[in-house]
Order: C-alpha cells, then structure tokens, then sequence
C-alpha cells in the first residue's frame, strides 16, 4: 500500500472468484488463464476472507464471478452462507444446464437463496462464446435477473434488434450491454463521439440518460419498456487523489478481490491488500451520480 485507503460508503465491492472453473472460452475474458491449475484454490479460505471483510465493511455488496458460480452449488451455499443479509449480492452466471445439473437444481438453488440473492446476471452474448441454457430459465427465477451481453470488436449490428427482441419477451429482463473493459481508458470512457456502439444503440433505442463516476459510466436506454444500459468501466479499481481537504493521497478503492485461494487484492492486476490497514479505510459519498436526464 502506497497510500492509506478511501473507499465509498458502505465500503468498496468485494468480488470473488470461485474455486472452480468453468467450460467456456470467451475471448474478452482474463481470468481464465488463472483457472489452469486449480492448486491452492480453496473455498474454505474464501469463507475466511469474506468474513473478514464482512467484519469491516458489514453493508458492501458481494459479487460471485469466476469461473463459473453455478458449476458447484455446495461450494456456492458454503460461501453465501458466510454474508449475512446486510450485504447485498450479485452473481455472475450462464446459468450451465447439463447432465449432471438440471434447470430444477437451479431453480431450487435460487428459491432456497431468494432471501439473499439482488440479482443473477446472465451472461448471453450476441457472439456464442458459451453454452446456454433455454432463455425460458430466465423467466422461471424466483430471483431479479439482468442479462450482460459484451458488444466486442466487431460484433454483428444487424442482429442487435432481433438480440433485444430475444429478452423483450421475458417478463422482468433488462439488458446491460458492455465495452469491452480491456479497451477503456480514462481518455474514452466517457467519450461519446466517436463511441460506436453508443451511436448503434442510439438508432435503435431511445436514450434515456447517463450517471458515472470517476471509475465507470452507464448510457441509460428504453426499447419498448426494457430497460437497457451501455456499461464501460476501466480495466483497474484504484483511483490515487489528494484530498483537498486534508491535503492526504488516498488510494480510493472500487472493487477488492477475493482470488481463489483466499487472497484478499485491492486491485485487477495482482496487488495484494493490506487488510489491517483496510480496517482504517475513510469513507466518503459514492460519487456514481446521474450526470444527463432526458425526458
């Protein structure tokens, strides 16, 4: 740590990473390298480390990515047993079906979890990268779910609508469509002129508005009564800013991650945390706020 630490308040996003390995290859994604060798990987130390953040941070939201959460629903229920419901929680998912797991042990898994699950968001890119599971699913969760679809390099406009068209028919879907976050710097992530994926969606979508902060921005969208968001976040989580007021650097935290083995990092590209000083962390106001309204 190079600075003391400054987070919003409530406390900076925990991520964590399951201990266990999906079966997809999606191009955009970096942590799939990390799956490779799964030695170390421990859920009972991640239970260790949420409760550690748990005991600093009792009202922050959780975020279960991975890999893939739902690939193992015991491991799943160890870890979510462990955040109480003052946090909430976010889970990252294609929601896998196979052989060994039905759409019921899903949906089962959901109902017995409904108390502490925000919202399921379901990956469902234009480009197939993953094996889905029947968009029917989606209408069956007794859980709010979101679908995130990466609109990467040359993705196929055409199919934009009809893609849109897909979800409109599932009661309670929303889509957030996202840049690929590898790409975004602060020099485009809010950049709207030459943002081409913004000027598509505007062509097929009423834009609504558009709130951000220093580490992220969404263009708010309605087609037909669907809520839609176009999502860029940079590729780290650490902003470093003097604080006018007391004239302090601050590394002002947005996501802290748990990594497989139990590992608490402040950071996306391997920086370890320094826990104890975290237990110090400032607070200030969350500075997402909405920036553009149209009526």
């Amino acid at each position: 740590m190079k600075h003391p630490y400054k987070t919003r308040e409530g406390g900076a996003t925990v991520t964590i990473f399951v201990p266990y390995d999906c079966k997809n290859h999606c191009p955009f994604c970096i942590n799939k390298g990390e799956y490779a060798n799964l030695d170390g990987f421990s859920a009972e130390k991640i239970c260790k480390s949420i409760e550690r953040m748990d005991a600093i941070t009792p009202y922050c939201d959780f975020v279960f990515t991975g890999g893939e959460p739902f690939a193992d629903l015991e491991a799943l229920q160890m870890m979510l047993d462990k955040i109480p419901t003052t946090h909430k929680v976010f889970i990252n998912t294609t929601l896998p079906v196979s052989e060994h797991q039905s759409e019921d042990d899903i949906l089962a898994f959901t109902e017995r979890n409904k108390h502490k699950i925000t919202c399921i968001n379901v990956s469902r890119h234009m480009q197939k990268y993953v094996v889905e599971s029947n968009d029917a699913l989606l209408a069956r969760l007794p859980v709010p779910f979101r679908v995130n679809c990466v609109l990467y390099k040359d993705y196929p406009v055409k199919d934009l609508v009809p893609y849109m068209e897909r979800f409109h028919k599932i009661p309670g879907a929303s889509i957030q469509f996202r840049f690929d976050y590898t790409a975004t710097t602060p020099e485009n992530l809010y950049d709207e002129e030459d943002d081409k994926i913004l000027h598509d969606l505007k062509k097929v979508a009423t834009y609504t508005g558009l709130d951000g902060c220093r580490m992220r921005c969404g263009f708010h969208f309605d087609y037909k009564g669907m809520e839609l968001t176009y999502h860029k976040t940079l590729p780290y989580s650490t902003i470093v800013e003097t604080d006018p007021k007391d004239g302090v650097t601050y590394d002002i935290l947005y996501d802290i991650l748990i990594k497989q083995t139990g590992e608490i990092h402040s950071d996306w590209d391997g920086t370890v945390m320094d826990v104890d000083a975290y237990e110090k962390v400032v607070f200030e106001p969350y500075d997402l706020k909405w920036l553009a309204r149209i009526a």
